[in-house]
């Protein structure tokens, strides 16, 4: 047996943004605070998982010797890492694909703009009681991520391998009303997060991988499938507010963060279930 978020449209005010990074260990001393571009520390918001473990790995093992004083804040949310970047409260963030920042942007109003691509996170679909393909069955639910991006992602890896079949030009932002055919599936759409918490609720969940991570799974042994990696354009990448692309402590962070060495410690730590990725950032 394999065991296996609406975007808010509404940024948070200023205030609120610094007591949530507060909660989440920002230094409150000056000099420990982002600042002018290019000096003192880097401070970048990221999730926790493999996000901000990645970044650990390069603080611990890279950065000084680098001469790059680099601080990690990590947020549980998809929201606070871009308004954050946004307002200044953190100089950069890691946690997001490509069509996640274009409909947080054209819902937001910020101005967010990737800088490499680090690694992808292989969207998975999980069971607790199925085997395989074949046991996922007419009158079965599956519950999905309810976030634009997440959710049509979710959509695409079911119509790929047969579970659904997507009405003709549905595309990365498909939603259960593209589905031409459920072929007698029943969907549940939950926050991102809260999916793998739901995976004993129902028959079977399409998971994030940094939240099945998180639960514990590891989706390279434990999804029933998972995402191809070869031309995914879900990369996850370090970003910054556009005009800080050229700073350079994000210069030196985006050369470690593909350098051989995070390559290593990714393949290595993460066994398939994380991939590193190349290339230039959103593509």
């Amino acid at each position: 047996m394999r065991t296996t978020s609406k975007i808010t449209a509404a940024v948070a005010a200023t205030a609120a943004l610094t007591l949530g990074l507060s909660a989440c260990g920002t230094a409150s001393d000056p000099q420990d605070s982002p600042g002018a571009t290019g000096e003192g520390p880097l401070t970048v918001a990221a999730s926790p998982t493999p996000h901000a473990a990645i970044l650990e790995y390069v603080r611990d093992h890279l950065a000084e010797k680098e001469g790059l004083d680099l601080k990690v804040k990590v947020v549980n949310d998809y929201v606070l890492p871009n308004t954050a970047t946004e307002s200044g409260d953190v100089d950069a963030n890691y946690f997001q694909h490509k069509p996640y920042l274009d409909d947080f942007q054209a819902k937001n109003g910020t101005h967010i703009t990737p800088v490499v691509n680090v690694h992808l996170e292989p969207l998975g679909l999980y069971a607790e009681t199925a085997d395989g393909l074949e046991d996922i069955k007419a009158g079965h639910t599956i519950a999905l991520p309810n976030d634009t991006t997440n959710g049509g992602r979710a959509l695409q890896l079911l119509d790929a391998h047969g579970l659904i079949e997507l009405a003709e030009g549905a595309g990365q932002d498909a939603t259960l009303a593209d589905i031409a055919d459920r072929k007698g599936l029943e969907f549940k759409e939950l926050e991102a997060a809260t999916v793998p918490r739901a995976l004993g609720e129902v028959d079977a969940a399409v998971i994030n991988g940094n939240y099945a991570l998180e639960a514990g799974l590891a989706p390279a042994e434990d999804a029933l499938v998972l995402e191809e990696a070869e031309g995914n354009p879900y990369a996850n990448f370090l970003a910054v507010k556009e005009g800080n692309e050229d700073d350079p402590r994000v210069v030196k962070l985006a050369q470690l963060l593909t350098s051989d060495e995070v390559r290593a410690y990714i393949e290595k730590e993460y066994g398939g279930s994380v991939v590193p990725a190349s290339g230039t950032a959103g593509d």
